[in-house]
């Protein structure tokens, strides 16, 4: 071997046992553990760190997992007084990713979201009934294809807390949740292949956000 090759792949040798050795002092330095510090104020939805998804029947053998690729919005919480509590997410339809290119393009088409008419899916909260200490309902507006109809997402908290170990713009105070609910694609005027594709339509959303007031 040539010397120089002999000193590039020493240097990479250190530098792979250097590395290895700093990620098993994190993950020595301390345990995951959820943070459980007031949820209370305005934040910013971290797009980075939040998810909206979704599991539908096919051709009554299997079920598909699709989810929307972007997400922002915001949310306000207060356990002292859940009446002021809102949610306001704006999801792009065309941001759809199912794992098949051609479903997708499909999906995005007149037959289904029609993104080019109808390019926003969004959800507006109406109010917010707590059902345990980090449970409740979280009732809204939600707009599909154009359509607007009254849904009830179940929603439980993960957790809150101080998280400086995170950089702008993903850290700072945080708070997180997981939203459920189910739909019928026909109520929002896509019952497109009803032999082949279920209309029942399970929706999750799972939340991260930034607080931008206490």
């Amino acid at each position: 071997m040539l010397p120089n090759k002999v000193s590039i792949a020493l240097r990479t040798a250190i530098l792979s046992v250097a590395l290895s050795a700093t990620l098993v002092s994190l993950a020595d330095a301390a345990a995951y553990h959820r943070l459980d510090a007031s949820p209370a104020g305005s934040y910013r939805i971290d797009p980075d760190h939040s998810l909206a998804w979704f599991t539908i029947g096919h051709a009554g053998v299997a079920v598909v997992v699709g989810r929307f690729d972007k997400l922002s919005g915001s949310y306000t919480f207060n356990p002292a007084s859940p009446a002021g509590d809102k949610a306001d997410i704006r999801i792009p339809a065309a941001s759809i990713n199912t794992n098949f290119a051609l479903r997708d393009h499909d999906l995005r088409g007149p037959d289904f979201f029609n993104v080019r008419e109808f390019p926003n899916i969004t959800f507006v909260s109406t109010r917010y009934q707590p059902t345990g200490k980090e449970s409740g309902q979280l009732y809204g507006k939600l707009t599909i294809h154009g359509l607007t109809r009254p849904v009830t997402f179940q929603v439980r908290e993960i957790g809150a807390g101080p998280v400086p170990a995170l950089p702008k713009p993903w850290g700072g105070y945080l708070s997180g949740y997981e939203a459920t609910t189910t739909i019928q694609r026909s109520d929002f005027g896509m019952d497109a292949y009803a032999g082949m594709i279920a209309n029942r339509v399970h929706l999750h959303v799972n939340i991260e956000g930034v607080r931008t007031a206490g």
